[in-house]
C-alpha cells in the first residue's frame, strides 16, 4: 500500500515482533484501561527501546530516523506507541545534555530495561503550553535541591523509574528572558515528596497529575547547567515531535489499508462500495496527504540526525502528520459506517488514539504561531 519502504530489514523485524500482539490483545488492554506491559517488555528485550542509546552504553546506536521507523511500525501494525515513545525522546535529553557520570550510571540500565525513563514533568495546570510561566520551584540547599510545585499530563509516570523534571531555579523577576532560569533534573519516581493522581481520559493513555511537596533531588542529578533547562527541553521536544509524526504516519497507513480492504469486500446494492467514487476519492485523497506529510517527517529527522537546527521542520512534521492521520481516521470510520463504531474492528480505538495528536504534545495553534513568527517573520502573537 505505502510507497515508502526504507529500512526494510528494520521494518520486517519490528513488524514480526508487533505481529505477536494481535488485535485481541490491544482490544483487551484498551477495554481494561491497562498498560501493555507484555508488549513494552518484548520491545525492550528485543532492543528496540534502546535504539537511540549508543552501543558503548549497551544500546543499538541507531539514528532518530531509524527510531522513527520503529514507532511508525508499532502503529502501522495496529498497536499504540503512546505507551512507550517517551523512553525514546526522554532518554535523548539525558544523552545530549547529561554528564559523563550520569550517562555511565543510567544509560546501561535504561538499555536493559532495569530502569525506565518514560516520563517528563513539564506541563502545569496554570501554564499549559506557556512553559516559561511554570511555578514549580527548585531551591538549592547544600548538596541537593528542594522542589515544590505541581505538574499535569505527566504521562507513563506509574510505569517509569525515572523522570525528567523541569523547575524554575531562578525567579522570573531576576532573569532577562522568561526562558532563562529554568533547570532540568533526573528524578527517581519513587522519591518521597511525589504524589501521583491518575487522569482518566478519552484514550487508554496513562497520564497523571503530580503534586510535588518538598521533593529532595541530589545536586548531581541536575542535567547540564543550571538555568539552561528550557533550551535542553526544546531539544528533546524536537525529537518527540518527529517520533510522534512517524507514529501518525503509521496510523495513517493503517486507516488507509483498512478502509481500502473494507471498501473492496463490502457489497451493497449488488456492488462493492469501493466502486463508488464517493468512497474512492476520500480514501485516495487521504492517502496522498499521508504520503506528502511523510516527506516532512523524513526531512525533520534527517536534520536532527545531522545535529542541525530543526525546530521548524519538527513542528511542521508533527502538524502535517497528525492532520493527515486524523483525516485518514475520519475517512476510515466513514467507510466502515456503523461497523466503524464497533470495538471488534479496532477502527474506533485507533480513531480515538489518532485524535490525541492534534492536541498533544503541542497544540496545532502553537505550531502555527511558531511557523508564522520564526519562519515567516510575522509579529509575535502572544
Amino acid at each position: 500500500m505505502k510507497t515508502d519502504e526504507t529500512h526494510p530489514e528494520l521494518r520486517d523485524a519490528v513488524r514480526a515482533l508487533c505481529g505477536t500482539f494481535d488485535s485481541a490483545y490491544w482490544q483487551k488492554i484498551d477495554e481494561a484501561r491497562a498498560y501493555p506491559e507484555a508488549f513494552v517488555d518484548a520491545l525492550t528485550k528485543a532492543g528496540w527501546m534502546s535504539a537511540l542509546i549508543p552501543e558503548e552504553f549497551g544500546g543499538s546506536g541507531l539514528s532518530l530516523t531509524e527510531a522513527s521507523v520503529i514507532m511508525e511500525e508499532i502503529t502501522h501494525t495496529g498497536g499504540n506507541a503512546g505507551c512507550c515513545h517517551g523512553q525514546m525522546y526522554n532518554m535523548n535529553t539525558l544523552l545530549r545534555h547529561g554528564s559523563a557520570e550520569q550517562k555511565k550510571k543510567y544509560l546501561p540500565k535504561i538499555a536493559t530495561g532495569e530502569l525506565r525513563l518514560q516520563s517528563m514533568g513539564v506541563t502545569e495546570p496554570t501554564a499549559g503550553t506557556d512553559t516559561t510561566s511554570i511555578k514549580t520551584v527548585a531551591t538549592k540547599k547544600g548538596d541537593r535541591y528542594v522542589v515544590n510545585g505541581q505538574k499535569v499530563w505527566t504521562s507513563r509516570l506509574q510505569h517509569s523509574e525515572l523522570m525528567i523534571l523541569l523547575a524554575r531555579t531562578t525567579p522570573i523577576s531576576e532573569v532577562k528572558k522568561k526562558s532563562e532560569g529554568m533547570s532540568i533534573f533526573l528524578v527517581e519516581t519513587k522519591s518521597k515528596g511525589l504524589q501521583v493522581k491518575p487522569i482518566r481520559n478519552m484514550v487508554n493513555h496513562e497520564t497523571n497529575e503530580v503534586f510535588i511537596d518538598n521533593l529532595e533531588v541530589p545536586a548531581e542529578n541536575l542535567i547540564g547547567e543550571e538555568g539552561k533547562g528550557f533550551r535542553y527541553i526544546l531539544d528533546g521536544l524536537n525529537a518527540e515531535r518527529i517520533l510522534i509524526a512517524a507514529e501518525c504516519i503509521g496510523d495513517g497507513y493503517w486507516f488507509i489499508e483498512r478502509a481500502t480492504k473494507y471498501s473492496k469486500d463490502r457489497v451493497v446494492f449488488g456492488r462493492p462500495i469501493g466502486q463508488n467514487q464517493g468512497i474512492q476519492f476520500p480514501i485516495a485523497e487521504a492517502y496522498m496527504e499521508i504520503e506528502a506529510a511523510n516527506l516532512m517527517r523524513y526531512k525533520a529527522a534527517a536534520l536532527f540526525d545531522q545535529k542541525k537546527h530543526c525546530g521548524a521542520e519538527a513542528n511542521m512534521a508533527k502538524h502535517l502528520c497528525a492532520k493527515a492521520s486524523w483525516e485518514a481516521a475520519n475517512v476510515c470510520i466513514q467507510t466502515y459506517g456503523g461497523f466503524g463504531f464497533a470495538a471488534e474492528y479496532d477502527v474506533e480505538r485507533k480513531f480515538r488514539e489518532s485524535r490525541l495528536y492534534l492536541v498533544a504534545p503541542i497544540s496545532t495553534n502553537l505550531i502555527l504561531s511558531y511557523i508564522a513568527e520564526h519562519v515567516l517573520g510575522l509579529p509575535r502573537s502572544f
